[in-house]
């Protein structure tokens, strides 16, 4: 079992987003913490997808198909996790207003749900530090980013939840964690996500060429759903910190995407 943020309380928490990649194997290790009365999972399938959670026969799982801008509920929740958002190009530049809601104004919604008390787990991105000319970023590292460009709706939503939640700590006192993982990938990753491994790994077993832009030589932090989602354990409840993040969550080693490219070739 997951060791549990409240010792012999029965914890009612919500996962926004929690049909995704990442919020399902979210899911499945808060359900191993033997604290919780109740999870319940709210999305609205846009990138989300109900087989990422069809094998959960819990009986504290709920799902509730809504948007996070609009989730309604009789009660409040000692914990609130926020994992509404596209993550992929190809998905939040085709609707960047409904990418920029999700973040901001559903963090807006969800902190009114949260008990006073309780804790607000956001999951930034990597993509806030823009095009940087920092390699890797540490924390303190203010990027160089372009509010203008094609991906802002994106990358600068997730800096201006950051800001809303930080400011909230500032006059609220919100008990918040905020992590920045980076270019994660495994199992539950859709067939059209449009990023580097998703694509070569589709590519290879269709039997078409893999495709690499540029020369391939640009490098990544490539973190295993696994690996990442055992930073997010440990920083949003499983260990105690004084410091609530930003808190970047990835590999410190950096490969290659030609490399990437090579090695799916050889499996496939």
């Amino acid at each position: 079992d997951a060791p549990a943020l409240r010792d012999g309380i029965d914890a009612t928490l919500l996962v926004a987003g929690g049909a995704g990649f990442v919020g399902s194997h979210l899911v499945d290790r808060l359900l191993r913490r033997t604290d919780i009365e109740r999870l319940v999972v709210v999305g609205n399938l846009w990138t989300g997808q109900l087989e990422n959670l069809s094998h959960i026969r819990d009986r504290r799982f709920h799902f509730e198909p809504c948007d996070v801008e609009t989730v309604r509920s009789d009660q409040l929740f000692d914990e609130i996790y926020h994992l509404a958002s596209p993550a992929s190009p190809p998905w939040y530049m085709q609707q960047p207003e409904r990418t920029i809601s999700a973040n901001l104004l559903g963090a807006m919604r969800l902190r009114e749900l949260l008990k006073e008390g309780g804790r607000f787990c956001y999951t930034s991105s990597s993509e806030i530090y823009g095009d940087p000319i920092v390699s890797p970023q540490p924390e303190s590292y203010h990027g160089q980013v372009d509010c203008t460009g094609p991906r802002s709706s994106y990358d600068e939503s997730k800096r201006c939840t950051e800001a809303f939640l930080f400011e909230s700590r500032r006059v609220r006192n919100l008990d918040v964690r905020v992590v920045r993982p980076f270019n994660i990938y495994g199992p539950r990753t859709r067939a059209d996500d449009g990023r580097a491994v998703s694509n070569f790994a589709m590519q290879a077993l269709t039997g078409r060429p893999i495709t690499v832009y540029g020369d391939g030589t640009q490098s990544r932090s490539w973190g295993y759903i696994d690996d990442i989602i055992e930073g997010f354990e440990r920083f949003f409840w499983r260990d105690t910190f004084d410091y609530r993040g930003p808190l970047n969550i990835g590999n410190d080693r950096e490969i290659s995407v030609i490399e990437v490219a090579r090695y799916v070739c050889r499996l496939i």
